[in-house]
């Protein structure tokens, strides 16, 4: 078990969402320039004849935008932990052209890593119609997606299509959830500090996860209360009542209304989040009838180069191992 910090955590990671809700200071405006720089580079890939996720940064010249991306990277690891990236005009491109800038952005700003055993760099986020959420992962559905956090550095998405309705997204700081627990029920503290079972669905072996880790000065959160709770029912080890109470007060906190921030993503919109830092969730939501209307995110998961030092008992951040 990880040491326990028993002092609040300060600092721009420890927001809460009605203090930063109607400031503006999470969202970055592509410029003009920027766009045809983005522009120009996608170019430079389809005139190779190359797409996603086939090429390599230097086939996506954007070294004009280093100084964008580096604020980028400096604000996921150790400002508020996530950002919006508005202004890409989503319906000038196809969906291909799309993913080529978007994960083109994403060469640049770290390494992407595999997102289940088949070897995905780009998923796609969209409902397939499975509800079995021992059978599919919960972002092919249209259901409610619990508070969680994924197995990379960061995790971004590009919202291609948005819902008929529904489809909100809402981020809650790790850190402000530490210091909620701290404050108004320490008592749970070292038990979130301890090992639980975790299986990623259908995507590798049963793994190990505390909640909470503290390493080198810096505080790192890691929950997926689903499949930790698949893997300690499938190991005959169900949680136990005060397990249970422990996973259910950090839902409370994560989901309350002045913790939370809740944002619907238009199209061209671009999210990134620091998984060590920020956990996400998004409502349910109903879809259009017509397939090409209906909503869908391209999500990358990505290695940064700037990123926290990890305790040895703490999960990868190399995505998820292909077979």
């Amino acid at each position: 078990m990880s040491v326990i910090h028993k002092e609040k955590i300060e600092g721009p990671s420890a927001w809460k969402g009605k203090d930063i809700k109607d400031d503006g200071t999470w969202i970055y405006h592509w410029s003009d320039e920027s766009i045809s720089v983005l522009e120009k580079a996608l170019e430079n890939v389809k005139q190779k004849g190359l797409k996603v996720p086939d090429f390599a940064k230097e086939d996506f010249p954007i070294t004009a935008l280093t100084e964008e991306i580096n604020y980028f990277n400096e604000e996921l690891e150790n400002g508020k932990g996530f950002i919006v990236i508005r202004g890409l005009p989503i319906e000038q491109y196809t969906d291909e052209e799309a993913a080529i800038i978007y994960y083109g952005l994403g060469l640049h700003m770290g390494t992407p890593v595999s997102q289940n055993i088949k070897g995905d760099m780009l998923g796609d986020v969209k409902n397939i119609g499975a509800i079995d959420p021992k059978q599919v992962r919960v972002y092919e559905t249209n259901e409610y997606l619990p508070y969680h956090a994924d197995l990379s550095d960061v995790v971004g998405l590009l919202c291609l299509r948005k819902a008929k309705s529904g489809g909100v997204s809402s981020l809650s700081s790790a850190m402000t959830l530490y210091n909620e627990i701290l404050e108004k029920h320490p008592e749970y503290l070292g038990l979130l500090h301890r090992h639980f079972l975790l299986e990623h669905l259908n995507d590798g072996d049963v793994g190990q996860t505390p909640i909470f880790s503290y390493h080198k000065g810096k505080l790192s959160g890691m929950y997926l209360r689903q499949y930790i709770e698949i893997a300690q029912e499938n190991a005959g080890l169900p949680l136990s009542t005060v397990e249970v109470e422990a996973l259910d007060l950090v839902d409370s906190i994560l989901s309350d209304p002045d913790i939370r921030i809740d944002m619907l993503m238009e199209p061209g919109d671009i999210q990134f989040a620091n998984n060590y830092a920020i956990f996400h969730s998004r409502t349910g939501f109903e879809d259009y009838d017509e397939p090409e209307r209906r909503r869908h995110l391209y999500r990358l998961w990505l290695k940064m180069p700037n990123a926290r030092e990890l305790a040895s008992d703490f999960p990868g951040r190399s995505g998820i191992s292909k077979r």
